[in-house]
């Protein structure tokens, strides 16, 4: 009985630890795919280091906004674009955000926005391609 406690906790454990690892080369995968498509195409308004330009394109880096906005919401405005007055780090802008080209995959989409929520200083999760396909709709 003992054996079969001992070899149940041995297995749980390698399991939970090979998880722990296939998790982080999805993520890795992730922010990698995502990198290529924010720098073919977001960094021109965003730029490089996710600073923003001025009083034009808000910044994503250590941004407020990516932190309270629900997941589901910030798709919707990545895939569809976004217009209007929102405030970013206590700065009011009121600009357009084109929507993402359509040669972009939902895993792109997961991709760009997995590493925007987890550059510049942001922690926010992995964002799945199952996630994008249940929220991206408008």
């Amino acid at each position: 009985m003992m054996k079969n406690i001992v070899g149940l906790v041995l297995a749980l454990a390698f399991t939970t630890v090979g998880a722990t690892d296939v998790l982080a080369q999805d993520k890795a995968a992730s922010m990698a795919r995502g990198q290529k498509v924010y720098n073919e195409y977001c960094k021109t308004c965003h730029q490089a280091t996710g600073q923003g330009l001025g009083t034009v394109y808000p910044p994503l880096a250590k941004s407020d906004y990516l932190a309270k906005t629900p997941m589901p919401q910030i798709i919707k405005e990545v895939v569809n674009g976004k217009s209007g007055k929102l405030k970013v780090n206590g700065k009011e802008y009121n600009g357009v955000m084109a929507p993402l080209p359509k040669k972009y995959t939902d895993e792109d989409i997961a991709g760009v926005l997995t590493y925007v929520y987890n550059s510049w200083g942001n922690k926010g999760p992995v964002v799945t391609v199952a996630d994008v396909k249940k929220h991206k709709k408008k």
